[in-house]
């Protein structure tokens, strides 16, 4: 193990966790999109209630590992980087919205790939583009204007803020809020009523947790080379789009084994679930949508520096500031953006 590369031991973090994660979404219905549209329109709350199970897991795990000296917070982006409430909330919304209209968020969109889903091929690579072209391409001057991202001057976050304020220990802080986003998701009896969805729920959040432990163990061996992350998937799937184009092995990152470990962990739950089946758009408007929807996400998400896993579960998990106000905002342009799905089909 001592032979391999630091990228690739970092892949290999990457590719466990997203391999879970697939499993996660195809055996126990973990979506972002579908969640909302369910609970909106369907009158299920069992998908948004699952993100409690999810969330509360990641919360607990990945603040008691900090604690326990296994991840180190200060190296994550969400706590090195000064929070910009600005860039949260609008490319929060826009993203939001783009999911809306693409169908799926960038983790949907590579989960439904992984089950034959052509059409989310398309999603995926637009998204990667257009991240890019906002991360370091032609919009990234733009970006840096508007959305200023300064390093962070000290600690913050949500737990260092109550404990300034309050005097109230980070460890309850982490408690109190993984333990309420659990109960809430209990509280919802016919949840309670699919143990496996939970217990998918529960790996979920804690493949959330296996990355930070993982790459936090690299960068301390790396002597800081590779970074302290977990699961997103906006600005990692154009860096795996990249490496696939012009890297060898020695490009290889943590975001390559977590983009592919999604899409191989999605196939394999499809297979088991029998719900493989290549499809592809027999509609131009429906793809023209799509396309429009991935090139907002790829936008909104590189301003808001994360998607709605990146953000709405592993920022979140941080406590930083930007995982709850991202969340909120992705959730707000999404129902903004299926509102205006329904509208049009409805009949004047």
């Amino acid at each position: 193990m001592d032979e391999l590369p630091y990228g690739v031991l970092a892949a290999l973090v990457g590719l466990a966790g997203g391999a879970v994660l697939g499993l996660a979404a195809r055996l126990g219905d973990f979506c972002t999109l579908g969640a909302l549209e369910s609970a909106a329109y369907g009158k299920d709350q069992r998908r948004l209630r699952l993100w409690g199970i999810v969330l509360g897991v990641a919360i607990l795990g990945t603040q008691f590992g900090a604690l326990a000296g296994l991840i180190d917070l200060s190296a994550t982006y969400y706590h090195s980087i000064a929070w910009n409430p600005l860039a949260s909330v609008i490319g929060g919304l826009v993203f939001g919205y783009g999911m809306a209209m693409a169908g799926n968020c960038g983790f949907g969109a590579l989960v439904r790939f992984g089950g034959g889903d052509l059409r989310s091929l398309v999603v995926v690579v637009v998204m990667g583009i257009f991240g890019f072209v906002a991360l370091s391409g032609p919009l990234a001057p733009l970006r840096v204007a508007l959305f200023p991202q300064p390093e962070a001057a000290g600690p913050q976050g949500i737990g260092v803020a109550l404990q300034g304020w309050v005097g109230l220990p980070v460890a309850v802080t982490a408690a109190v809020l993984g333990l309420a986003c659990i109960g809430w998701a209990l509280a919802h009896r016919p949840l309670r009523e699919r143990p496996g969805m939970i217990a998918w729920g529960v790996a979920a959040g804690l493949a959330v947790v296996w990355c930070f432990v993982g790459t936090s163990w690299l960068h301390d061996a790396s002597l800081g080379a590779v970074q302290v992350e977990s699961a997103s998937f906006t600005a990692p799937v154009g860096r795996t789009l990249i490496f696939l184009m012009t890297s060898t092995a020695g490009g290889i990152t943590f975001s390559v084994g977590s983009v592919l470990g999604v899409m191989v962990g999605a196939l394999a739950g499809s297979t088991l679930r029998g719900l493989f089946k290549w499809e592809a758009c027999e509609d131009p408007r429906e793809l023209g949508r799509q396309v429009g929807g991935a090139v907002l996400m790829g936008i909104g998400g590189v301003v808001a520096l994360g998607c709605s896993v990146g953000q709405g579960v592993s920022a979140f998990a941080t406590l930083a500031w930007s995982g709850p106000v991202t969340l909120a905002a992705i959730a707000l342009g999404a129902l903004i953006g299926l509102r205006h799905l329904i509208a049009g089909y409805e009949p004047e």
